[in-house]
């Protein structure tokens, strides 16, 4: 009995299965109109195309981001926990591990238009209006040092923005390049005319010599002093150059007021400065990291101090252009300075204001 039913098992789950086969449309449901259509074509082409009218300023955008977007990728666009980060990268994509975000990365700023209003903000999609997406699109690309901090973003100046990897993209045009080549019969024999030895690779010790090669093996290069001993005076003199106060350049002092918006959210500095979420900028210069009285830093940040580490030009220099990169595991959540010229503009700031 047992093997019977086996036999009935096994054959009931090896017969095909019978399904119906419908010739005819199912008669179900109709033809979506022209509005419902039209409710749902929201995409937006590299070229402007369904782009509507609108405007927003980074202004605006900066408000909105914080309120709408922060949550998940924070007040400076640089991403909170394993959301996605939205600014910075620049010059990463030829790592190994490279940063890829709206500045880095995207090549048309339509699909940052494009997905904030058709898919954010998370849970709440489509609730953007236009104006306050051409808003927070604004901010993300200020963010990503594209665009100055009184820049409006409209559907009439929506071409002018350069994205910086435009060019990093190739039409895939395999299917009519590659695959005809590479689907050619093999050549098995007499495939070339003739076989050359152009090159011995003996001055790197894997090919042994050839009696019958007559040209004397190459020598091997002098022997060098190690880098880090050539390069040590140079860097001491590059460290000593950072390190040395500039005269105070007025322009220079303006330009960094404008740069330190960026900064102002967290950091104060001037006369009668406190600390905020960052600690006061007032006499930073000369101070040891870690070391503004009152202040609760990071244990990173606290040890980088007890290491030595102090705030001159050099070292504040490096940790705006890295916050994370220079010193790990820190408190600040800004992704950095980019631009050198930024750098220097609010160092001269902080150490004209905050003195």
């Amino acid at each position: 009995m047992s093997k019977f039913r086996n036999l009935v098992i096994a054959t009931a789950l090896t017969a095909p299965l019978a399904v119906p086969a419908f010739a005819e449309p199912l008669g179900l449901g109709r033809a979506a109109l022209p509005e419902e259509i039209a409710a749902w074509n929201l995409d937006v082409s590299p070229d402007g195309t369904g782009l509507p009218p609108g405007s927003g300023s980074v202004a605006d955008g900066e408000e909105l981001f914080s309120d709408k977007c922060a949550v998940c990728h924070g007040e400076f666009a640089e991403g909170v926990d394993n959301w996605p980060k939205l600014a910075g990268g620049m010059d990463t994509l030829n790592r190994k591990d490279p940063l890829k975000t709206v500045g880095s990365y995207w090549p048309y700023l339509s699909t940052v238009w494009d997905y904030a209003h058709r898919s954010m903000p998370f849970g709440n999609a489509q609730t953007l209006s236009v104006d306050e997406t051409y808003a927070i699109v604004a901010y993300i690309i200020y963010s990503n040092d594209l665009v100055d901090d009184d820049f409006v973003l409209s559907n009439e100046n929506f071409l002018e923005v350069q994205m910086p990897n435009a060019d990093g993209f190739i039409v895939d045009d395999r299917e009519t390049v590659e695959y005809p080549e590479f689907s050619k019969p093999a050549c098995m024999e007499n495939c070339k005319e003739s076989v050359e030895i152009t090159a011995h690779a003996t001055v790197l010790d894997v090919t042994p010599n050839d009696p019958n090669d007559d040209a004397p093996a190459a020598e091997a290069p002098a022997a060098e002093a190690p880098a880090e001993e050539a390069a040590a005076p140079a860097a001491e003199a590059a460290r000593e150059v950072a390190a040395a106060p500039a005269e105070v350049d007025p322009a220079l002092v303006a330009a960094g007021e404008t740069v330190f918006k960026k900064c102002k959210a967290c950091h104060k500095v001037g006369e009668g400065a406190k600390h905020a979420t960052g600690p006061s900028l007032n006499g930073v210069v000369g101070r040891k990291a870690g070391g503004a009285e009152g202040f609760k830093y990071s244990p990173a940040m606290i040890a980088a101090g007890d290491a030595g580490m102090v705030w001159d030009h050099e070292t504040i220099g490096a940790y705006l252009k890295d916050p994370k990169g220079f010193v790990p595991k820190n408190k600040m959540s800004f992704a950095g300075l980019k631009k050198d010229d930024d750098i220097a503009a609010v160092l001269a700031y902080i150490e004209a204001t905050g003195q």
